[in-house]
């Protein structure tokens, strides 16, 4: 069953933007189901521990403040095939290379702000799903 789960988050810049409900629709309209979510806000330092494994990059420290700059929504949802299906709906990191249609088209204004957050693989789902959700917070 991993791979009927992804974990999104919608990030700092498509909050302030006022785009949660829009994207969340968005989902919703593509046949993912939310099974658990939450709005919240990281501090630098789970923010830190969410990216970890971009520690060693260049652009680690400005994503880090970047994520913890204002409120999220994470949400695990579900759908067959629900990684894939998931980044191709929201288009490429780029904003500029994202097929027409894709959240990352319409509501991300940059490649450092891109909007939302998807797992880029089944086990990352997991892993990224078990650091927002506990089993009792999954519906």
């Amino acid at each position: 069953m991993a791979d009927n789960i992804t974990l999104t988050m919608i990030k700092p810049d498509a909050v302030r933007a006022g785009n949660i409900g829009n994207i969340l629709a968005m989902m919703n309209n593509a046949g993912f189901r939310i099974a658990a979510m939450k709005y919240t806000r990281l501090s630098k330092e789970k923010a830190g521990e969410f990216y970890a494994v971009h520690k060693e990059r260049p652009f680690y420290g400005e994503l880090v403040d970047f994520m913890s700059s204002g409120p999220i929504v994470a949400a695990i949802l579900e759908k067959d095939n629900a990684v894939a299906d998931f980044r191709k709906l929201i288009g490429s990191t780029n904003p500029a290379d994202a097929a027409e249609g894709t959240i990352r088209k319409k509501y991300a204004t940059s490649i450092g702000e891109n909007a939302v957050h998807g797992s880029d693989s089944d086990e990352n789902a997991a892993i990224e799903g078990g650091f927002f959700f506990s089993q009792l917070e999954r519906f």
